[in-house]
């Protein structure tokens, strides 16, 4: 019987800074359009928005298919499906403070629209199959089964300009109101704690 997705083993392994995305913070992000569950393709941030967070995880798995193999020793692998449905849970507080959501990951489209209905999201999920987004902002990947998967990460988008970076992340399912939490601080150029 495959394990439970939606929930977060204690013992899983945390991930530690290594550097992968000090050079994002300040950084345009790229106009690269991406196929979107929401139909069509477009870019991640999104311009009828103040600000958007853009979610990268690397592999959200279904409740009747196999973990992917060693999937709980990779640091920060495991949570994709709580990390999500803990950013659905609060979309209405992000959308309030004029923060626009999407995720973004290198699954296929077939894949993520899978997600995104299961978990009845409101916000996108973009495929980055092809790696295009990913080799141009040079983020951080690690290879399972034969696929490259981007570690997880978030970052701020304000005028197509990455403004802030959350990495590492753990645990994931608190990422979301970790989140909210700093955007709400957030006040003319610097966070207020």
């Amino acid at each position: 019987m495959p394990e439970d997705i939606y929930d977060i083993p204690s013992d899983l392994p945390i991930p530690t800074d290594d550097g992968g995305v000090r050079h994002l913070c300040g950084r345009l992000m790229p106009p690269v359009p991406l196929p979107a569950t929401m139909g069509g393709t477009r870019t991640p941030q999104q311009g009828d928005a103040g600000r958007t967070l853009i979610v990268f995880f690397p592999y959200a798995g279904r409740p009747d298919q196999p973990l992917l193999p060693g999937w709980n020793q990779i640091p920060g692998a495991r949570g994709c499906t709580p990390e999500l449905v803990g950013f659905q849970q609060l979309a209405e507080a992000f959308r309030a403070i004029g923060v626009g959501l999407a995720g973004l990951s290198t699954q296929t489209p077939a894949e993520l629209l899978e997600v995104a209905q299961r978990l009845r999201l409101s916000f996108p999920l973009f495929s980055d199959a092809a790696l295009t987004l990913t080799r141009s902002l040079h983020l951080p990947t690690f290879q399972v089964a034969g696929r490259t998967m981007i570690k997880r990460l978030s970052v701020v988008v304000r005028q197509d300009r990455i403004e802030h970076c959350f990495y590492p992340i753990f645990p994931p399912g608190e990422h979301a109101a970790q989140a909210l939490r700093w955007l709400i601080g957030y006040r003319g150029g610097a966070p207020v704690n």
